[in-house]
């Protein structure tokens, strides 16, 4: 299991990625740093291949990320975020990712995927 100095070593990276990649996103709402810091309790979740119940901070990071996405350019924003994000988390099933909306009974109007077309989302 890997140190906690290690993991915030990880998660550091992957906000300052996401912030660089978001950067021409800035004037939506919902900014790649929300989005990742509403998500980081999905990682115990993720990493452990969905085992267990998905935890409640989770969901409500979820939940909280796609009601805040009120707006076209908003929903494309947090798209891109999680595309870029589902990527960087090593060794995760990308189903299990994409599976996450829905064990948290979310309506996310997109599959959560490095394929998704983000600037077909409405």
């Amino acid at each position: 299991m890997a140190s906690s100095t290690s993991v915030f070593r990880k998660l550091t990276c992957v906000l300052l990625i996401c912030m660089m990649a978001c950067a021409p996103l800035a004037q939506a709402a919902v900014s790649c740093g929300t989005v990742q810091s509403s998500l980081i309790p999905c990682l115990p979740y993720v990493r452990n291949n969905g085992a267990g119940a998905v935890p409640p901070a989770c969901c409500q990071g979820i939940a909280s990320v796609n009601n805040g996405a009120k707006t076209t350019p908003d929903r494309q924003a947090v798209c891109e975020c999680l595309k870029k994000l589902s990527s960087l988390v090593s060794g995760a099933n990308p189903a299990i990712i994409a599976g996450l909306p829905g064990k948290c009974k979310v309506n996310v109007p997109y599959k959560i995927s490095t394929s998704t077309n983000c600037k077909t989302v409405k």
